[in-house]
């Protein structure tokens, strides 16, 4: 079901346009020549410092975060409008503070940090004064299977010992990268979805090696991009342990549920700044005798995207909905299902947009290979397609054949 925005949705949604409008497209190759001009483009360009600060004047920030405590005090529905607009330009999500993996492990600390967690990290996270990541996927193992996960935490004493090499641990390596939240093995014969904790290894700690660089489909996604880490022998104190030995999958759970809101809003974004992008371009591009606008086959996949966009984000905004009204555990039907739709609509939709620009399409000159690159990985990232299809297969099985028993 749709529903009105509340009141203050509704202004910052405009604000945002706005600001978006003024100052985040504008810079977008300012943002990228910064970032080549320097020795390394491993630095934070000046122009996204500046760009945040004007984010936090305009209180254009945290917008994610649903406790008024913390953040706007916006529900999922609500704020998934806002994600919407900014995933129409990959710099935008940290402008504002809403980038990922910092957001999920924002709501991490918030949910399931210490007081002394949250005094620590979650207050310079909350400010943007450093950055996270989050480190689950290892390169020798399907970690579509969590249960696969082989990294150890063992305790010695008061303190956690780590052995654990983790790969896609994105953010990683942008400077001021300072915490990683990481998921490994406590106890491996315990009851299967009791073996994994969730740890706090902050990035200075001896014996933390970053190996190598990640590109996605060529891309180095500066400053942030992705890093495969070796944990040897990796020494954190007790009081490191997030919520408790064996509570991992827990505490995924809670982080995984309106973190997928945010990457599917994110992705339907893309995909309407890829159908502007069309439409500009088929008004103003003439081949064989007529614009491209005249052209019917330019009609007919403007028509097609349209009505994808339409469905994946009414799919998207009622998985939103159920999740504010039920909780996530009662949305997982609808959030794999939008997990499944959004990243392929997004595709469909630049796919087609890179057709009509033609070699101008796959070039940097315009921001569509950018966005296909990101979004073919959110058809991996938080579980590929294919668990996600078997999710939904086996919950509505159950309640179509629930359905059926009640009637007889």
């Amino acid at each position: 079901m749709l529903k009105d925005l509340s009141p203050r949705a509704q202004q910052l949604k405009k604000e945002l346009i706005d600001f978006m409008n003024e100052y985040v497209y504008p810079n977008e190759m300012i943002f990228e020549n910064q970032l080549n001009e320097g020795e390394s483009r491993w630095i934070v360009p000046p122009i996204m410092e500046e760009l945040k600060e004007k984010a936090k004047e305009q209180g254009l920030w945290n917008l994610f975060l649903h406790d008024t405590e913390y953040g706007q005090g916006l529900t999922n529905y609500d704020y998934a409008h806002l994600c919407e607009i900014m995933g129409r330009s990959l710099i935008a999500p940290e402008i504002f503070n809403c980038n990922a993996p910092d957001t999920g492990n924002m709501e991490v600390f918030i949910k399931y940090g210490t007081e002394e967690q949250k005094k620590q990290w979650l207050e310079p996270l909350l400010k943007g004064e450093i950055r996270s990541c989050f480190s689950m996927t290892e390169p020798d193992v399907a970690s579509s299977d969590a249960t696969n996960i082989q990294g150890s935490i063992v305790r010695d004493g008061n303190e956690y010992v780590i052995n654990a090499t983790k790969w896609w641990t994105t953010g990683a390596l942008y400077p001021n990268c300072k915490i990683a939240i990481l998921m490994g093995k406590t106890d491996p014969n315990a009851a299967k979805y009791q073996q994994q904790s969730m740890i706090l290894v902050p990035l200075d700690t001896p014996g933390v090696e970053i190996k190598r660089h990640l590109p996605v489909f060529g891309y180095d996604e500066a400053p942030h991009g992705h890093a495969e880490i070796r944990y040897n022998n990796v020494r954190v104190p007790v009081e490191n342990m997030l919520l408790g030995e064996g509570r991992g999958f827990e505490i995924a759970q809670g982080r995984l549920g309106p973190g997928r809101i945010h990457h599917c809003m994110r992705a339907i974004g893309a995909a309407e700044r890829a159908l502007e992008l069309l439409c500009k371009r088929a008004e103003t591009r003439e081949a064989f005798g007529s614009l491209l606008s005249e052209k019917e086959v330019i009609r007919e996949i403007i028509a097609e995207s349209r009505i994808e966009i339409e469905q994946a984000r009414l799919l998207t905004l009622h998985a939103a909905h159920k999740i504010d009204q039920e909780g996530a555990k009662a949305a997982r039907k609808e959030i794999a299902m939008i997990k499944i739709a959004a990243p392929r609509v997004s595709l469909n939709v630049i796919d087609r947009a890179i057709q009509a620009f033609g070699g101008a399409g796959v070039s940097e000159d315009f921001p569509l290979a950018a966005h296909w690159a990101n979004a073919r990985t959110l058809r991996i990232v938080d579980g590929p397609d294919q668990v996600h299809l078997r999710d939904v297969g086996r919950l509505e099985l159950r309640e179509q054949l629930k359905t059926e028993a009640e009637v007889k």
